[in-house]
């Protein structure tokens, strides 16, 4: 497997660990609630590096805490997707789809929109 992986070998790799180390899936509900909690911790860290908030002493609030934060949403979404039969590569490219027809002219010069 290559080192970055297209979302069709992602979902593999995330399937044939849960498989076998995790020893099966959660429930999606579950999963669903591990997602949230995930992308509560992903928030936590922005509010630390990028907002008012500064950590408190043993909280790690770095760009390395940041980008394992993402990879455990980024796990917890292939995971759903194995588990409900989504293709994430073609829910993909269906969603680049709808945001280009929906927001082809929406943003338009972003120097002027102050």
């Amino acid at each position: 497997m290559s080192a970055s992986p297209d979302l069709s070998q992602l979902q593999a790799m995330v399937d044939g660990w849960i498989t076998t180390v995790g020893n099966g899936y959660f429930g999606p509900l579950t999963n669903g609630l591990v997602l949230a909690e995930e992308a509560g911790e992903v928030c936590r860290i922005l509010a630390r590096l990028y907002g008012d908030q500064r950590p408190k002493p043993g909280d790690p609030a770095t760009a390395e805490a940041l980008a394992d934060e993402l990879a455990d949403v980024i796990w917890v979404c292939a995971a759903l997707a194995n588990q409900t039969g989504t293709d994430l590569t073609a829910a993909m490219a269906r969603n680049l789809a709808k945001k280009t027809r929906r927001d082809r002219d929406r943003f338009g010069d972003r120097t002027t929109n102050e």
